[in-house]
């Protein structure tokens, strides 16, 4: 657990702060497609409202000489309709290159711009991938936040994205 210290009138007080840390798990499937392309992926908490609280990572065609994969994102229906059309990319510490089939972890500690001034409550982390020649899906997990106890949460996708899994710890 994180200590803030702050000088009150009564002296120097700790109280504990509302960081915490949050890793996240995402497994790309491999499919057996003639034509195969990685995925686009973006993952963010959202509001029970379905307003967008925090955009986490953001994984396009960052590489391509002529812009060309900003133009896919909007395949990221729930993500392009909620936040990604006024978002100017590439972004610093969200966006980055699409990722091969296996296994992915992203990491924040609660200084992470994203989290750090996040109000504590409840949340939805929303991953969302869609594949060119492919599908898209999203999963949704629940979130509290800060957490008040280490959490592991899990749910599995079906055709787009495996299991996807994140850990909050105080």
């Amino acid at each position: 657990m994180r200590i803030l210290l702050s000088f009150g009138l009564t002296g120097l007080v700790a109280a504990p702060a509302l960081a915490a840390d949050m890793e996240i798990s995402i497994e790309i499937p491999k499919i057996d497609a003639s034509e195969y392309h990685r995925p686009y992926v973006a993952v963010w908490l959202e509001k029970p409202d379905q307003s967008v609280a925090a955009n986490l990572a953001v994984w396009y065609d960052v590489a391509n000489a002529k812009k060309e994969g900003d133009k896919w994102l909007k395949d990221l229906r729930q993500w392009w309709r909620r936040t990604g059309r006024t978002l100017t990319v590439p972004a610093d510490g969200l966006t980055s290159a699409t990722r091969a089939p296996g296994s992915h972890v992203v990491k924040f500690d609660g200084t992470h711009a994203a989290l750090k001034d996040l109000a504590p409550g409840e949340y939805q982390l929303i991953v969302e991938a869609a594949r060119e020649v492919g599908g898209r899906e999203v999963v949704r997990i629940p979130v509290q936040w800060p957490p008040a106890k280490g959490t592991a949460l899990n749910a599995k996708g079906e055709h787009e994205l495996g299991a996807v899994a994140v850990n909050v710890t105080p």
